[in-house]
């Protein structure tokens, strides 16, 4: 009898304990669908942080007295914006180093640039695709990011419409770009990136929520772009 009941006991304790464990599974997943997966998201968190302060260091060096004196004969403002972003591709663009920031309104995002679509460097915030131009070289520019983990940055891309506007900071200018459209792609469709004859910025995520099958992905073209005040 003593068994019995001791053998009751430990079923009726396991069963709670692994009700318990798949509530917290159903929790977890419940929050990932409905916002972002909360445990990668602290440590995005922490990336994000600890990029913010190397993009600091970086618009403190860059451009350099040299990087200036390299293209102080340029005096039309968009080719200058042209020849810093070649002089900041050259000596700037490490894979898993901050290189700007990135602001959408219509889903408040505001993150810092990661050079590099690496698994390491996504986990950072969203990722300059590094087989493409940087802002001011008057061709394609592609950023990737995630939806569901690692603060998710891209988790509304898909609520992006015709006319709205996304904001890239480099440290040598600023620049605004247009929405025009948005494709879904499969993954291996990398020809979404492939210069069009214009600057246009190309913005990619896994699709759908939850899953890598296809990509989402959201095209715009330049509208405006400004040397920074340390740039002139």
């Amino acid at each position: 009898m003593r068994k019995f009941v001791r053998m009751h006991r430990a079923l009726r304790i396991l069963s709670t304990t692994l009700i318990t464990a798949g509530l917290v599974v159903f929790a977890d997943v419940g929050m990932t669908l409905a916002w972002r997966e909360p445990v990668s998201s602290i440590y995005g968190s922490i990336k994000q942080s600890q990029a913010r302060s190397q993009l600091a260091d970086l618009e403190q060096r860059f451009p350099s007295p040299a990087d200036l004196r390299h293209v102080s004969h340029v005096r039309n403002p968009e080719k200058k914006i042209a020849a810093l972003a070649k002089e900041f591709a050259r000596s700037e663009a490490h894979t898993g180093q901050s290189i700007g920031r990135i602001e959408i309104q219509r889903f408040d995002l505001d993150a810092v640039l990661i050079q590099g679509t690496d698994t390491a460097s996504l986990e950072k915030g969203p990722g300059h695709y590094p087989d493409t131009a940087f802002p001011g070289q008057g061709t394609t520019i592609g950023i990737a990011g995630h939806r569901t983990t690692y603060l998710a940055p891209f988790r509304h891309i898909d609520s992006l419409q015709p006319g709205d506007e996304i904001k890239i900071e480099m440290p040598y200018a600023d620049f605004v770009y247009t929405v025009q459209t948005h494709r879904i792609v499969a993954p291996t469709e990398t020809d979404i990136v492939d210069p069009v004859g214009y600057e246009r910025l190309v913005l990619t995520a896994c699709h759908p929520l939850y899953s890598a099958s296809q990509r989402y992905a959201v095209f715009a073209k330049l509208k405006s772009e400004h040397l920074r005040s340390n740039s002139g």
